[in-house]
């Protein structure tokens, strides 16, 4: 066995050198760098990280759209830093070098099979935009215009919340315009699959959302990129992600019931959907084991409170909603419903802010697969959902915050902005100051290593903790 091991391996050793002396050219040729990439496979692996956005818990727990059952640490604020070094050297570095290979000279003729250099670089701007959203989002003051350099800067300076925002309306308008409809579409692409239609709608109803995001702090800004998005044209329809039934691309929560079951339907939901006879919640939770009907898991109590509740009595998330192959939000038509009704109570758009709001309403039914005419007469018909210009806000924000179930780090966001619905903390919350989180923790590694550049951040935006406001948040 031995000999013919070192048989083999002579054989193949000898291949090698008579491979390498009959092409010299090979030699300089480092097999780490194609160069022919194929871009379509770094814009694949980009958009499966959209998945770690719209499937993430935390959004979910923060705006008590579901409680935990077993290991409630998060429902009451334990963590405090959180990494963003992944979104850095995954999805922003995939997309960052396909516009770096469709501008340079020397290999934009080389990626052409994965579409024209123009869709390309218009798509990885979208994405990126998308990406470092949630991320400012989330913690405020970012890397931004030093990130991405790679090993020609590892201690990239923060730009502020303000500067970043500013940059990506202005990234998706121009994306957006660089969209070439006659040209070949984006290959790798499974969220519209080339559609380039689809992606110029999606940037712009991303710059709309983003644009209101900022409406307490620059309005002048905000209504400018929210009217110019809005006319340019927004998606119609519901964007999700699209999983499938097999492991390699499933469902998160799927994936989180395999090993325990661990979310239930929270007291907070439920007391709100409940007294309105909502349709949705059947489809948002299971009924209990032991009762046969929806029964909520109270929000925010200590592991030794939820253990003495046993696994029947709660109502855990819903079946459909958690299969391994359902679909989830990253926009919705009732999200850009919600969004003009709010526009047009600013008087940003000339439309009937009612008409939206109920068309909100509507859509978020329809993407349930709940909607009936008598069934969705009789909620809108009801005090507390009827429309009202008196505190047109406040009933916008709370249907808001129902449709966007699931949709965690928007819902929190748009919690945090609009402070409706008005929700009580954690009754055993474990961070300081016992108050739902309004930002989160850079990761230490930024504190350790960036800390020059950090220690800069957190003099201009403030305390590194889960309790300062972002820039935008001023309520």
């Amino acid at each position: 066995m031995k000999n013919i091991k070192n048989t083999v391996l002579g054989l193949v050793a000898g291949t090698l050198v008579l491979s390498a002396c009959s092409d010299f050219g090979d030699i300089n040729v480092d097999p780490n760098r194609p160069s022919s990439p194929l871009t379509s496979g770094l814009l694949t692996g980009a958009e499966r990280s959209v998945s770690d956005v719209v499937g993430s818990a935390i959004g979910v727990l923060y705006t008590q759209q579901l409680s935990e059952k077993q290991y409630t640490e998060s429902s009451r604020y334990q963590d405090i830093y959180f990494d963003f070094n992944g979104f850095y050297t995954g999805p922003l570095m995939n997309l960052q070098r396909i516009i770096d290979l469709n501008t340079n000279e020397a290999t934009k003729g080389d990626v052409l099979s994965s579409g024209s250099n123009e869709n390309q670089i218009a798509v990885a701007r979208i994405l990126k935009a998308y990406f470092f959203g949630v991320m400012t989002d989330r913690w405020g003051e970012l890397p931004y215009t030093e990130s991405l350099q790679g090993e020609l800067n590892y201690s990239p300076t923060y730009d502020t919340q303000e500067f970043i925002y500013t940059d990506l309306l202005k990234e998706l308008d121009e994306a957006a315009a660089q969209i070439d409809l006659n040209t070949a579409g984006v290959e790798g692409d499974l969220l519209f699959d080339g559609d380039m239609e689809k992606w110029r709608r999606f940037a712009n109803s991303l710059r709309m959302v983003m644009a209101l995001r900022i409406s307490d702090v620059a309005p002048d800004l905000a209504q400018s990129n929210f009217v110019a998005a809005y006319n340019s044209g927004v998606l119609m329809d519901d964007f999700t992600y699209p999983y499938l039934a097999e492991a390699n691309n499933q469902n998160p929560w799927y994936g989180r019931y395999l090993t325990r079951v661990d979310y239930a339907i929270s007291n907070t939901m439920y007391d709100y959907m409940n007294p309105l006879g909502d349709p949705r919640l059947p489809v948002y939770a299971d009924p209990a084991a032991n009762t046969g009907e929806i029964t909520p898991m109270p929000y925010g109590v200590s592991n030794t409170v939820a253990g003495e509740i046993t696994n029947a009595s709660v109502s855990y998330l819903g079946s459909d909603t958690r299969a391994q192959n359902a679909e989830l939000p990253i926009i919705t038509l009732a999200q850009i419903h919600f969004s003009l009704a709010e526009a047009a109570v600013k008087g940003w758009v000339s439309e009937s802010a009612e008409e939206h709001y109920l068309a909100g309403i509507k859509a978020s039914f329809e993407q349930y697969g709940v909607y009936t005419e008598a069934a969705y007469n009789a909620y809108v018909a009801q005090a507390e959902v009827k429309f009202s210009s008196a505190n047109a806000i406040e009933k916008i924000a709370n249907q808001k915050w129902v449709a966007l179930f699931l949709q965690g780090y928007e819902s929190w966001a748009e919690w945090r902005r609009l402070d409706f619905p008005t929700l009580a903390p954690a009754v055993d919350a474990m961070n300081e100051s016992k108050m739902i989180p309004v930002r989160q923790a850079y990761p230490t590694t930024e504190r350790d290593i960036n800390s020059e550049n950090y220690d800069a951040a957190v003099a201009r935006q403030g305390e590194d903790g889960l309790d300062t406001k972002l820039w935008w948040d001023v309520k």
